[in-house]
C-alpha cells in the first residue's frame, strides 16, 4: 500500500520537473535564447534526478511490487523523461529555426547570435 502511494507521488513529481522544463524552455517572454537554453539545462538536470529516483521507487525490490525485477532504465518515469527531453530538444530547435531563420540566414537578427 505505501508502496504504491510512494510511486503515485514520485511519479507526479517527475510529471511535474518535466513541466517545469518545457515552461522554462520555451514560455519566458523577454528572455533570449540562450538564456532559455541555460536555464532549462539546470532543470533538465534537476528534472532527471526527479524521475530517476522515481525510477528507483518504482523498481524497489519488495514482495509485494511486480515490477522489483525491470531494470531501471525500462521504469515507466526514466521512459517518460528520455520521451519528454526528445521532444523538448526537436522543439527547440523546430523555435530556434523558425525564429532565427536556420544557421545559414544571411539577415540573422543578434537575437539570434
Amino acid at each position: 500500500m505505501l508502496l504504491e502511494l510512494g510511486k503515485a507521488v514520485s511519479f507526479l513529481l517527475s510529471m511535474l520537473s518535466l513541466y517545469a522544463v518545457a515552461i522554462n524552455a520555451f514560455f519566458l517572454p523577454g528572455t533570449r535564447w540562450e538564456e532559455r537554453l541555460w536555464l532549462a539545462l539546470a532543470k533538465v538536470i534537476i528534472s532527471a534526478c526527479v524521475c530517476f529516483a522515481s525510477g528507483l521507487v518504482f523498481c524497489f525490490p519488495a514482495r509485494s511490487n511486480p515490477d522489483a525485477n525491470q531494470a531501471l532504465l525500462s521504469t515507466l518515469p526514466v521512459k517518460l523523461f528520455f520521451w519528454a527531453m526528445t521532444a523538448m530538444v526537436l522543439f527547440f530547435a523546430a523555435f530556434w529555426y523558425l525564429r532565427c531563420g536556420g544557421p545559414c540566414c544571411s539577415n540573422v537578427n543578434h537575437d539570434c547570435i
